[in-house]
């Protein structure tokens, strides 16, 4: 790969200094659509989940799913 010459850095810094980025309106990226689905846990959860869903040979959030499901036949 080429390296640039000043000129070209120059022109290239120059051209992004003064790009407005356009932003979609209506339309949310990755992680505004996936928010409710987002969390955050702790170190010691994230093992406990791990090790679990290794166990039964599932992953962490087919684990967290029969989970959740449980809890909630249990609840019914």
């Amino acid at each position: 790969m080429a390296e640039m010459t000043e000129e070209e850095a120059d022109a290239l810094d120059e051209l992004w200094t003064k790009t407005t980025p356009k932003i979609r309106k209506g339309e949310g990226g990755f992680f505004t659509e996936h928010r409710a689905r987002m969390l955050l846990l702790d170190e010691a959860t994230v093992r406990i989940l791990d090790a679990r869903a290794m166990a039964t040979h599932q992953t962490p959030a087919e684990y967290v799913t029969q989970l959740v499901r449980e809890n909630l036949m249990t609840a019914v």
